[in-house]
């Protein structure tokens, strides 16, 4: 085993061991569906384009050093078991982004036409019968739902020893019920026009937080055999920087760069998202202030200059600052947490840079 604060290479060439391992099972899954239902292949390519077109890799990265935390090995027998049972998030990953793009109706994603986008695209230009856009719905779909049980099949058939699958049953199982819960209290949100912060903080605390952090971490130290004591205190630490991840997130769905972020600038806005960053703004905006704010957000048709005066407006009422503050707060007291768990080197150190690299990131 490597020494107790050495990084072993499987810890600094994680992501590029995450996407070998996603494009071995895709690939085997494609030659499968080739041979069983060759019309299918076009959405199995779109997916494997998706999940292997971008990303950070975070909920994998996370899961690894929960499981480096409970003392995971990765000279031992089970790493590789453990590197393809990580990789299956992103799966997850990809059908929430799949799913979120066309319930937002989002146009594009890294750059690149969202999956319904693609699809609707596909019908026109083939000149197929009935309507372009339900059927890019309908396309985008099935490919998220594609998405979500290989991510199960490939987390089972990861060769994880029988004791360490029985102990991420729960975990699992909670990761994507939360998930989904978070996703429905989004687009109620948005069709009830609520703008209360509590509900902006539960929706980033179920939609992302969750399946981001807080159980990533759970399973990777679950995977481990890691105890009550760390998997609680991994979770405390989880919990409140996914919900920092998510405020950084909404901040740049306002004021990120297109160019760096993959999607068009005030897109949360046009869409209607209600974050804490908006239910902040209209709580210290005064009337005609907020009566500018709640008539741009939803709007489709919002300029880049329509875009601009929200983005003053939000940092002149202190809005900006406020979600700033809160998401310090979130990253000292998750940092409190790491500090009160007993998680072993170098996991622990890693953690606390990841802290710092996931609540300041610019995409």
């Amino acid at each position: 085993m490597s020494a107790p604060h050495q990084l072993h290479p499987l810890d600094v060439e994680l992501p590029k061991h995450v996407e070998e391992a996603l494009a071995h099972y895709l690939s085997a899954h494609l030659a499968t569906i080739a041979r069983t239902e060759e019309s299918f292949v076009g959405a199995v390519d779109a997916l494997t384009g998706f999940v292997l077109g971008g990303g950070k890799r975070i909920r994998p990265t996370f899961a690894w050093w929960g499981w480096r935390a409970g003392g995971g090995d990765p000279d031992g027998p089970d790493t590789p078991a453990v590197l393809t049972a990580i990789s299956s998030l992103e799966l997850v990953q990809a059908c929430a982004l799949v799913h979120d793009d066309l319930m937002d109706a989002s146009a594009t994603r890294r750059g690149a036409p969202t999956v319904h986008v693609a699809f609707a695209g596909q019908h026109r230009a083939h000149g197929w019968l009935g309507q372009p856009e339900r059927f890019g719905l309908a396309a985008a779909l099935l490919i998220g739902d594609l998405a979500l049980a290989w991510a199960d099949d490939m987390l089972q058939g990861s060769g994880l020893p029988a004791a360490a699958l029985e102990r991420l049953r729960d975990p699992w199982h909670g990761m994507r019920t939360e998930m989904l819960a978070g996703q429905y209290l989004d687009m109620l949100t948005q069709a009830r026009g609520e703008s209360a912060a509590e509900v902006a903080l539960r929706i980033a605390r179920h939609k992302t937080a969750a399946y981001t952090v807080e159980r990533p971490l759970q399973l990777g130290a679950a995977m481990a055999g890691g105890s009550a004591e760390l998997v609680a205190g991994l979770r405390r630490f989880g919990a409140d920087l996914g919900v920092a991840f998510q405020l950084r997130d909404d901040l740049l769905g306002v004021f990120g760069d297109p160019a760096i972020t993959g999607k068009p600038a005030g897109d949360d806005l046009r869409e209607g998202k209600r974050t804490l960053l908006v239910a902040l703004g209209l709580d210290r905006a005064g009337a005609a202030e907020a009566a500018r704010l709640r008539g741009a957000i939803g709007r489709a048709d919002l300029t880049e200059s329509d875009v601009a005066g929200v983005r003053a407006l939000l940092v002149e009422v202190g809005a900006v600052d406020a979600v700033e503050q809160r998401i310090t707060e979130l990253t000292d007291s998750a940092m409190d947490a790491l500090h009160a768990t007993p998680v072993a080197e170098p996991a622990a150190t890693r953690l606390a840079e990841l802290a710092v690299s996931v609540t300041k990131r610019t995409h």
